[in-house]
């Protein structure tokens, strides 16, 4: 039976209206996608509390956890992944990739041009839908 992961992601938007994305790195299961960045949410925290942890603990940054933006479920070969990506904003600090292989700010209509994990994709379409 596969294993079933509850993660999260950030929607972290600038003024210039880009979207930080961030490169997983060989090393890191799903590797070589791009995600909005988040991670696990541990036992006892909300999903909003395990987003602020985690931008803090890969990114040396803290942000402001807002709206809910997709909750989608994907099955991938060997695990089911739940993800809730929410929007955010930067509070201090600006994101330095302690774990990624690389970040970026993308406009939002050319968020689609890069390789995201398949459970991204529902809300990078929502994302270039609202814009």
């Amino acid at each position: 039976m596969k294993k079933n992961v509850h993660v999260v992601g950030a929607i972290i938007e600038n003024e210039k209206k880009e979207i930080f994305c961030a490169l997983r790195s060989p090393e890191m299961i799903l590797a070589n996608y791009w995600e909005f960045p988040g991670g696990k949410i541990e036992a006892g925290e909300t999903p909003e509390q395990a987003l602020a942890r985690e931008i803090t603990e890969e990114f040396n940054c803290s942000i402001e956890v807002g709206d809910k933006v997709e909750d989608t479920t994907y099955e991938y070969e060997k695990v089911i992944v739940r993800l809730e990506t929410y929007k955010a904003k930067l509070l201090t600090g600006e994101p330095i990739a302690l774990e990624h292989a690389e970040t970026k700010w993308v406009p939002r209509e050319q968020l689609l041009q890069l390789n995201f994990a398949p459970a991204d994709i529902p809300a990078v379409e929502k994302l270039i839908r609202e814009n």
